[in-house]
């Protein structure tokens, strides 16, 4: 299984319950979209996560900026994942980055909107905020095996199924 945050805000910790946490600890590969906000949110994410692949946003200080990249590729399940905060330029910024990898899936954060995008080439994945929605539904995003597909879904923390969507393994 894979899991994918953005947009934690916290100053304290990880800000996960209910079936986010269940998410995070059980994942084999954990993605963060970056705006942890705080080196204590970062940190409880890395002792929560058995493999944790993070970047950071643009809400996080220099502490975190050290640490983390700005983007970053992952390669999980036989899916390439091109990861960033934000891209300039939209839907069309993030694909043109998505590309430029080799891409399958891009993962942002940002808006706090949950939302899953299909284009010609790449699909875009924001699993919206788990811990700070801003007026959106709280998100995140969970992928498991499925038949020569990663079988998608958005959820809410409690479990509350947002967006299906599936995407081709290689």
């Amino acid at each position: 299984m894979i899991a994918i945050f953005a947009d934690t805000h916290s100053s304290h910790g990880h800000e996960l319950e209910g079936d986010a946490l269940s998410a995070a600890r059980n994942a084999e590969t954990v993605i963060h979209a970056g705006d942890f906000t705080s080196e204590a949110a970062l940190e409880a994410f890395q002792e929560t996560c058995d493999l944790l692949f993070p970047v950071h946003g643009n809400a996080d200080g220099a502490a975190i900026r050290e640490r983390l990249p700005t983007a970053r590729v992952v390669e999980a399940a036989g899916v390439r994942f091109a990861v960033t905060h934000r891209r300039d330029g939209g839907e069309t910024g993030l694909a043109m980055f998505g590309r430029s990898r080799d891409a399958d899936v891009v993962v942002s954060g940002h808006t706090h909107r949950p939302t899953v995008t299909e284009t010609d080439d790449v699909l875009l994945v924001n699993p919206g905020s788990h811990a700070q929605p801003r007026g959106h539904r709280p998100g995140f995003a969970v992928l498991e095996d499925g038949d020569d597909v990663l079988e998608g879904t958005i959820r809410e923390p409690d479990g509350t199924l947002v967006e299906s969507f599936e995407v081709r393994q290689k």
